[in-house]
Parts: C-alpha cells; structure tokens; sequence
C-alpha cells in the first residue's frame, strides 16, 4: 500500500513537471505580443539560460510595440539617439535589470511602493547591495506600474503568465537602468548640484560609492541662497554637501521615518513625516526615489545646513524659507550652473510626475562614465535584432 502511494506521487510530479511551462516556452505561448523580445532573447543565449533555470523570479517583458518604438526612435531630435551601444555585456545588463528577486503578484501588490532588488548585479553598471532595484506599486485594481530610472514608468498590460521559475509580467515599455550620478543629476535638471560637485570634487565620491543616499536641492534652492554660496570656501561648501550625504544606507522613500540619518560629514539629519509629506530638518521632499547607480536621489526644496540642524518643518508655508539667515539669491543666475549642459529633454524626475515616452529608455553604461547617451542608445543597441 505505501508502495502504491508512493509511486502515484512520483507519477502526479512527474506530470506536473512535465506540464510545467518553461520561461521559454511561457514566453514562446505569447508570440503574438512577444516576437521581438523571443528573436532578442535567441540572439543571447547566456542571458537565456541563466533566467531559464532560475527560481523565483518576475520576469517583465516588453511587448512588441515597446520594442518597435524604440527601434524607430532614431530621429535626429533625440541626443545621441545612434550611440553605438551595442556590446553583449550591455545588452545582458540590460535584459538582467527586467528579472525581479522574488515571485510578485498582482493581487498581491499594494499601493505601497516597493523597491525591489534585480538580476543586475553586475558592478560594472551598479553598486546597489543585493542588484539595482525597480520599483513597483499597483492602485489597488491590479493595475501595476514599474517605475525605474529618472521615475520613468512602464505598466503591465497583462499579468502574471506563471513558468516553473516564476511569473511573467508583459509591459508596455523598456525599463531605465539607472546611470551614474552626474548624468541622473543633469537629467533631473538639478544642474546646480551637478556644478557644485564638481567645484568641490565630490563628483567620484559619488560615483564611487556603494548604498548611496543624496538629498538633492533643487536649482531654486541653490538659487535662494546664492548670497550665501559664493562667500564660502572650498572646505565649507564640501561639508554643505557633505550633510546632504547618506553613504552606506539605501533610504527610499518607505525607509524615510521619524528619526535621523547619519550625514557623510558627521552630522545628523533629522527626517520627519508630517501628514504625509516628508521633511530633512526643514526642507520639503519635492520628488522621491530617483534610482542611480550608486544608490537613490531624493530631491529637497531647500539647501541643508549644517550650521542649522535644529531647523524644523514648517508645514504651513506655501514656499520654501532658506535655513540660512540672511540669504538671497545671488547676481549671477542660479549658482554653479556655469558651464554645465541643460537637459534637452524633460523627464519625470525633473516635473515630479508619472510616464515614459518611447525614448525614455535608458540602456546601462558603465558606472562612473559620463554622458546622456546611454538615455536614447535603446534604439542603436536593438538595431540588429
């Protein structure tokens, strides 16, 4: 009798590996919507396998129309829209930034975000803890949306196709992999930040670092205090910046609590949430969760000071009051902005707002190389599929 049962459960096993969808096969059922992701998955072989035989991912596939759209954006209006991006390692990082750590559910997502760690692990394009994170967050109604880099977001068109590793998710874009930190910056039009890391030579800090939180001011903060920044020294602007550090701790927006942070030069920020909006000592978190490669940007509407940690949230004002007595704006324009590149393009992080239009796809470069190029090389790099 034991006999017996034991060999009706290996032949109901037997049968339901047997049945069991393969990625591959998952992805093959869906041809229809899927062809030009199939013939580019088949052309990285690597890649394939190595997601085949996993267990417990979520897998987001772009549909045709995603890939077709940013195969036909190569119009001359898009910078560097033919970039000749196109190595394997590219392309791997890329597809591995798609394989989400963990089986994921619509109706089991809330309206929550979350950040979850990817396949992209590579430390040549990040230097995130545990692979570059996505996030994701549903209304509720099983609708998912996927946010990525510079808050470009992607949404499922149809959920959950389940595979022996996993589930699939098919998308209606091509997920962002978060670039180094001048490039995100410069893209999110927080150029007096890029300019003042550079006066000071903190840019490669930056770059460098792993876990990296920054508090980022706005152009109109730096510009508030202008009087203020151009009689500092070196030294005194490298410890402004410094306090708007966070090394070591990834702090996205769900991890920002009442409590305090440990700044890069030393000092302690104080972050409170105030009906649903979150402070750094008195400064306004304007746009969350700007994912880079080094870690995460928040941006601020004030410029912290060190000098000043006791400045509390005022939650009343309808604009920002500078935390430095005395400031003004300067006479020069907005300070630091000098000689660095405008953005040609305007992207979610820079408006606070939702969506992704066919160039927004960012492909991985390296971490620490400089330029936007990597934001519309999509197009390049899929050419030849």
């Amino acid at each position: 009798m034991q006999f017996k049962q034991s060999l009706l459960l290996t032949l109901i096993s037997t049968s339901a590996a047997q049945n069991a969808s393969s990625l591959t096969d998952a992805l093959g059922s869906e041809n229809s919507t899927l062809s030009s992701l199939n013939t580019l998955l088949q052309q990285n072989p690597q890649f394939l396998q190595s997601i085949g035989n996993a267990q417990n991912v979520t897998f987001l596939a772009p549909n045709n129309d995603a890939l077709n759209a940013i195969m036909s954006n190569t119009n001359s209006s898009s910078p560097n829209s033919s970039s000749p991006i196109s190595s394997p390692a590219d392309i791997d990082a890329l597809l591995r930034y798609h394989v989400l750590n963990g089986t994921y559910y619509a109706s089991n997502i809330g309206n929550t975000s979350q950040f979850i760690p990817t396949r992209l692990t590579n430390t040549s394009y990040t230097n995130v803890t545990g692979g570059q994170r996505v996030e994701f967050v549903s209304d509720g109604n099983n609708n998912v949306t996927f946010i990525s880099a510079l808050r470009q977001n992607v949404s499922a068109v149809t959920n959950n196709i389940n595979f022996t590793g996993g589930t699939i998710y098919i998308v209606d874009g091509i997920l962002s992999v978060p670039q180094n930190v001048t490039d995100t910056l410069s893209n999110a039009n927080l150029t007096a930040c890029v300019g003042a890391l550079a006066a000071t030579n903190q840019t490669q800090n930056l770059a460098d670092g792993r876990n990296v939180t920054i508090f980022a001011p706005n152009n109109d903060a730096f510009n508030a205090v202008g009087n203020v920044l151009a009689n500092q020294t070196t030294d005194q602007l490298s410890n402004i910046l410094g306090y708007h550090v966070v090394n070591g701790t990834l702090a996205y927006s769900t991890d920002l609590q009442n409590g305090t942070l440990r700044a890069a030069n030393g000092q302690d920020l104080n972050i409170s949430v105030i009906n649903n909006e979150t402070f750094v000592n008195s400064a306004r978190l304007t746009v969350p969760d700007i994912l880079y490669s080094n870690g995460v940007i928040h941006v601020i509407d004030q410029v912290l000071n060190p000098n000043n940690t006791s400045a509390a949230p005022d939650t009343s004002a309808t604009s920002a009051t500078p935390a430095y007595t005395g400031a003004s704006s300067g006479t020069g324009g907005i300070p630091f902005t000098s000689g660095v590149t405008t953005p040609t393009t305007t992207y979610p992080a820079a408006t606070s707002a939702g969506g992704q239009t066919a160039e927004g796809v960012a492909v991985p470069m390296k971490t620490g190389a400089v330029g936007a190029a990597a934001l519309f090389g999509g197009a390049a790099m899929l050419a030849n599929f």
